[in-house]
């Protein structure tokens, strides 16, 4: 694998192990996150830190990799969340494009799909 798939992959290995210091350490410090294609969602690592807290509290946290594209610097990654909304449990779609730099992750622009909620039992 190359340079740039290897931190997103550890990315998405932290993500599912909860692991916020191993999440952070992926990105660059002054990376940003964007829902696609400009809105701004976090900026630097302390912005990043704080999101991701919030989401590792959801007990079924789980992000399934469907599908990645590599080319050069850039990752995009087709995922499948499993996570819970304010709504309730369920799972949704994702398109991630990673950019990378200097080992790390510049810039992260987020497609978010259907969302599927679980049925009520």
């Amino acid at each position: 694998s190359t340079p740039s798939e290897s931190v997103v992959q550890r990315q998405l290995d932290a993500y599912n192990a909860r692991d916020v210091d191993a999440w952070v350490a992926t990105y660059a410090d002054d990376a940003q996150q964007f829902e696609y294609p400009s809105l701004l969602l976090t900026s630097g690592s302390a912005q990043l830190r704080e999101r991701i807290t919030a989401r590792f509290r959801e007990p079924n946290l789980h992000a399934r990799l469907i599908r990645r594209i590599v080319m050069g610097q850039v990752v995009i990654d087709h995922e499948e969340v499993t996570r819970t909304f304010p709504e309730g449990t369920g799972k949704m779609e994702l398109v991630a494009i990673y950019e990378v730099r200097d080992g790390k992750i510049a810039t992260a622009r987020f497609m978010f799909g259907t969302k599927t909620l679980d049925p009520k039992t």
